[in-house]
């Protein structure tokens, strides 16, 4: 499973999201993650990626939070 399909069921999953809407180019808050909602998803994905996140910046988009993820494997 690549890393946006994770990221996309993780998000799919907590926020009732409809996949389609879940693209690279997506931004964290025109999809509706608030600050909370990113701390559940960082925590589901350290656990599905087996990662540590640490503190991203600059992470606004999913592909940005993809890329983010990759780096850190």
């Amino acid at each position: 499973m690549t890393t946006i399909d994770i990221v996309k069921d993780v998000l799919v999953e907590n926020l009732d999201l409809e996949g389609d809407k879940v693209t690279e180019d997506a931004t964290l808050e025109s999809l509706g993650v608030d600050s909370l909602d990113m701390v559940e998803l960082i925590c589901d994905l350290e656990e599905k990626c087996d990662i540590e996140f640490g503190e991203p910046e600059g992470v606004a988009t999913i592909g940005q939070l993809v890329a983010h993820i990759d780096s850190l494997k």
